[in-house]
């Protein structure tokens, strides 16, 4: 195989690389399967990604005949165009970009389930609230969260003392009195005044965030919640958690969150069926920290969802 021919050969295998790229992508549009694998947000990057790869693989084409040949060849830029190596090297690596291609087309679409969720671990609420942490002598009892909440100047002040000089951020970018602290305060008062707070995929983590932070306000509250079931190992046979992963991005950063449900019959239902569950919120403790608990009064099997993941909404 001569240079000319050699150049317009891997120029042929790229482009048809890339548009292999942009028909995967296109697939799971067509499909709506992107669902399990990118956030909402993300769809005009997967618009444009698809986009820029078929016109990239249309111009690799392009290149590989004979006059795009005669132009590469004409470029005069000091470079050699050519692929290094012998024929084993060249197809192992052409074939680290098409495993993905043909595996995307041929392995089934699922959704997460629970064994995920026993790797990843799982966040009670919406996981704002975690296991004590050492900040100060002060605080080392209650979550960083709760400290702030309780005495935001104190907090800061301890955060600052203990930050290293690599941090460019605090926590003043994530919890303002003007964002955060009023947001939930104005939602915690609208979901009080429903008589029933039925959590959908739109608030999901939002209506966790203000049970976490404002749960006392909430027990003896009805709530309406669907998600998978799930068990920790150590769960007693009366309980259960009704979970549901939420991504920023990507499936990378999902992350399961789940609200602890108790019920006489909870053995009967298997991990990773979705149920609707409505109960009576209540509070309860779980590995030393408080979590919001639903007091069954009725559940049900469902459908899985369209969209089974839920989002963060940044509305603070």
């Amino acid at each position: 195989m001569n240079k000319q021919t050699d150049l317009g050969f891997h120029a042929y295998i790229r482009g048809i690389i890339l548009i292999g790229f942009a028909l995967l992508m296109l697939a799971f549009i067509i499909t709506g399967n992107i669902r399990y694998y990118i956030a909402p947000s993300m769809m005009p990057f997967i618009y444009f990604a698809t986009g820029v790869f078929l016109f990239l693989g249309v111009i690799q084409i392009l290149r590989s005949t004979s006059k795009g040949q005669e132009e590469e060849q004409l470029c005069d830029c000091g470079t050699d165009h050519n692929m290094e190596g012998n024929s084993v090297k060249k197809l192992f690596i052409y074939s680290i970009f098409v495993a993905p291609i043909i595996f995307g087309f041929v392995l089934p679409d699922k959704v997460l389930d629970s064994q995920v969720a026993a790797n990843r671990g799982i966040q009670y609420g919406s996981g704002i609230l975690k296991k004590p942490t050492a900040v100060t002598d002060s605080t080392n009892e209650i979550s960083r969260a709760e400290a702030y909440l309780n005495d935001p100047d104190k907090y800061l002040e301890n955060l600052e003392a203990s930050s290293t000089p690599e941090e460019h951020f605090t926590v003043e970018d994530f919890y303002t009195e003007e964002g955060f602290n009023t947001y939930y305060k104005e939602l915690a008062n609208e979901l009080l005044e429903d008589e029933v707070i039925i959590v959908n995929e739109e608030n999901y983590l939002d209506i966790m965030t203000v049970l976490d932070i404002h749960l006392d306000q909430f027990v003896g509250k009805q709530i309406d919640i669907q998600g998978f079931v799930y068990r920790e190992p150590e769960f007693a046979d009366n309980q259960l958690v009704v979970a549901r992963f939420g991504m920023t991005c990507c499936v990378a950063d999902a992350s399961v969150y789940g609200t602890m449900v108790e019920a006489d019959d909870a053995k009967q239902f298997e991990n990773d069926t979705w149920v609707r569950v409505k109960g009576i919120l209540d509070k309860s403790e779980y590995n030393d920290f408080h979590i919001p608990t639903v007091k069954l009064r009725e559940i049900e099997i469902v459908d899985e969802p369209d969209n089974p993941y839920v989002f963060p909404t940044f509305n603070y």
